[in-house]
C-alpha cells in the first residue's frame, strides 16, 4: 500500500527535537505506526506489544523489556503494558536532555492518557492522529470532481480501504467492527451481552451530527441510562466518537447544557 502523507507529519519532526518521548493515540487503523515507520525507521528500532510474548514481557520484566529494546525506539499498542511507564520514567529521567529517545503509539486513549499523565507529565508530546482528511486524500489530486467525493464519504478515511479501492467495504468493516468488540471493548470494561452493545452502536451511528440524549437511546435500547452513559464512555476511551459541545456565549450556560 502506497504511503499518503498526513498533515502531522511536520509538527511531530519537530516534536522529536523538543521531548524526550512522544506518544501518538488514535483509534485502530488510523496509520500511527505507519506514520512513525515511515518517519523514524532509519533511526529508531521497532517493537510492538501486539505480539503476546512481547507482551508478557513488557508487563512481568519492565526493566528487561527496555534492556532489550533499548532507546531510541518505537513501542507499538503502548497500552498493553501499563506497567512499562514508570520505566519509562526512570530511563529518560537518566538523560533528560536526550530528546525523542521513546515515540510510543496507543489506541485507547482514556486510561492510556492517565498512565502518560502519572508518570511522564512534561516528558513527553502527545498527539492524536485520525483517520485521513479529505485534504490528505487528495494530496494527489488536482481536481475534487463529485465521484471521487462521493467515494470518499462513502469509503471513509481508514487509510486501508482509502488507498485501496479493490477491498470490500462490508467485509474490512465487519472485522473492524468485531475487532473492536473482542479486544478493546473487553479491555475496558466486562459488557454482557455484546449483542446489546452491537445494537446500542448501530443506533448511535444512526445519530451522527444529532444532540445525545441518553434517555432516548436506553427507552429505545431497554437498557439504564448509567449503561449508556458507560457505553459512551468506552466509544470515546477507543477515540471512536468525538462529543462536540454546545457553544453559547454564556459559560454557565454552556457547562449547564453540554
Amino acid at each position: 500500500m502506497k504511503y499518503v502523507k498526513r498533515n502531522i507529519e511536520t509538527t511531530i519532526t519537530k516534536a522529536v527535537k523538543q521531548f524526550p518521548a512522544l506518544i501518538v493515540t488514535g483509534p485502530r487503523q488510523s496509520g500511527k505506526t505507519t506514520l512513525l515507520k515511515h518517519l523514524f525507521s532509519k533511526t529508531h528500532n521497532y517493537v510492538s506489544l501486539d505480539d503476546p510474548d512481547v507482551r508478557l514481557m513488557a508487563n512481568q520484566d519492565p526493566g528487561l523489556f527496555l534492556e532489550n529494546h533499548p532507546a531510541p525506539v518505537i513501542i507499538d499498542e503502548v497500552q498493553y503494558a501499563p506497567g512499562l511507564f514508570s520505566f519509562l520514567k526512570m530511563q529518560i529521567d537518566q538523560n533528560r536532555t536526550k530528546k525523542g529517545q521513546f515515540l510510543l503509539t496507543g489506541s485507547q486513549s482514556f486510561p492510556l492518557m492517565a498512565k502518560v499523565g502519572e508518570s511522564l507529565a512534561g516528558r513527553i508530546a502527545v498527539f492524536t492522529l485520525l483517520s485521513f482528511s479529505i485534504k490528505e486524500q487528495m494530496w494527489n489530486t488536482k481536481k475534487a470532481d463529485q465521484e471521487k467525493l462521493k467515494s470518499m464519504v462513502l469509503r471513509g478515511g481508514y487509510p486501508e480501504v482509502a488507498v485501496d479501492k479493490k477491498i470490500d467495504l462490508k467485509l474490512w468493516f465487519n472485522g473492524y467492527l468485531q475487532t473492536y468488540l473482542e479486544r478493546d471493548v473487553r479491555n475496558l470494561r466486562q459488557i454482557g451481552d455484546l449483542t446489546d452493545y452491537q445494537r446500542f452502536l448501530e443506533l448511535l451511528a444512526s445519530l451522527d451530527g444529532q444532540v445525545l440524549r441518553l434517555s432516548e437511546i436506553s427507552r429505545d435500547l431497554g437498557v439504564a441510562v448509567n449503561t449508556v452513559k458507560a457505553w459512551v464512555s468506552i466509544l470515546e476511551a477507543c477515540n471512536q466518537i468525538y462529543l462536540v459541545k454546545p457553544f453559547y456565549k454564556n459559560k454557565g450556560k454552556r457547562i449547564i447544557k453540554s
